[in-house]
């Protein structure tokens, strides 16, 4: 809060949503995304399932996120996607699935402050977890700052750690958001690009339109940065968000003045909760809202060629939907994020047919801080 984070907060938003910032970033998203080709693969083969089947998504997604986004961060390539994971890479995996984020904050944020005190083992955990992954990331910032000194040039380097230091951001301001982006652009990515092959397997016309539409952009000789900004690609994004919002609930407590939002007057320190999860599927704002209907974020609300066709709609409610936030507390790393999905999820179209888990169960949502899936996610993954 105050001057100091507002400062923060602007040159963050400068450096990361910017227009076509994304683009700066899209070099070292595609050698990320390669590499998830090759592994995909291998990880059917690993499992020896006649079924082409590649288990745990989620988990592979994980490595695929965090991979990704320290490539953004400081430009390291941490191992995540080889065969065999280097130690400390899986230990950070480890540390950031199962404590900081996703597992631990609720259980010690209800633990009185005397027992806390007593350090039990939820706590000690938590507090381990935290260390490991601060110390993880200050080693890599660390190195790529000494990398950047001992060039004696930054300027044609766009990391993010590169672009802070530049502008002579303090070390320790630094440590703590590079930290923070790094958590934040892991399972947060792992599971929309679970979600998303999961209802494309499950709804096949969607991802057979889908797959016409980046073939013809390839083949029309646009460079594979065009492919995320395929309409149906985008839609079927903002489709899965929409249905499984990563942060399925927001807060903010009202500042020093009571403030007017509408007929409501709501007074000075109160707490607002938003619950995007609920208001993503009101039916007063999407037809049919627990049915995965891509085509409503389509111009027009039709269904692209070959899906079945529906009655056109008008375009959704501006706020019915906000995955990423909305005002100057929205989603720092929008941008990051969109640009890693709609990579990986074209390539993966392209060169595979993805069918769900043969006799698998329906799976559900549940929220876990975030919301996640309640098991395991498993699918295909025919060679097209």
């Amino acid at each position: 809060e105050g001057d100091e984070w507002q400062r923060l907060r602007r040159l963050l938003g400068r450096l990361l949503l910017s227009p076509g910032v994304a683009s700066s970033f899209a070099g070292p998203v595609a050698a990320v995304v390669t590499d998830l080709l090759g592994r995909l693969p291998a990880q059917r083969q690993h499992h020896q399932h006649p079924q082409h089947l590649v288990q745990d998504l989620a988990t592979e997604f994980c490595k695929f996120g965090l991979e990704g986004i320290s490539s953004i961060l400081f430009s390291s390539r941490l191992g995540c996607l080889e065969q065999e994971v280097p130690g400390d890479t899986e230990t950070f995996l480890g540390a950031i699935r199962t404590v900081p984020v996703f597992l631990l904050p609720l259980p010690t944020m209800a633990l009185p402050r005397p027992l806390l005190r007593l350090r039990p083992p939820p706590w000690r955990s938590f507090c381990q977890a935290w260390d490991y992954v601060f110390t993880f990331a200050k080693g890599h910032i660390d190195r790529r700052v000494a990398e950047v000194a001992a060039r004696g040039d930054v300027a044609g380097d766009t990391c993010v750690t590169d672009q802070l230091a530049r502008e002579k951001v303090p070390m320790e301001v630094i440590y703590g958001n590079v930290t923070e982006l790094l958590l934040a652009g892991v399972d947060t990515i792992s599971s929309t690009l679970s979600w998303s092959l999961y209802e494309l397997a499950r709804h096949p016309w969607v991802q057979d339109a889908l797959h016409r539409q980046l073939v013809a952009t390839v083949a029309s000789g646009q460079p594979a940065s065009a492919l995320g900004s395929v309409p149906l690609l985008r839609a079927v994004v903002k489709e899965t968000l929409r249905l499984y919002p990563v942060i399925p609930g927001n807060a903010r407590v009202v500042p020093d003045r009571d403030i007017q939002v509408g007929e409501f007057l709501v007074p000075r320190e109160t707490l607002i909760t938003l619950c995007h999860y609920v208001t993503s599927r009101d039916s007063r704002y999407f037809p049919s809202p627990d049915s995965f209907m891509p085509e409503r974020w389509l111009r027009g609300g039709t269904s692209p060629q070959g899906c079945p066709q529906g009655p056109p709609r008008g375009p959704p409610h501006p706020f019915a939907s906000l995955p990423f936030g909305l005002g100057k507390r929205s989603c720092v790393g929008r941008r990051v994020a969109e640009l890693e999905l709609h990579q990986a999820l074209a390539q993966i179209l392209l060169h595979f047919e993805v069918r769900p888990e043969p006799g698998g169960s329906r799976v559900l949502p549940m929220t876990r801080t975030l919301l996640v899936p309640e098991a395991t996610i498993n699918l295909q993954f025919l060679t097209r």
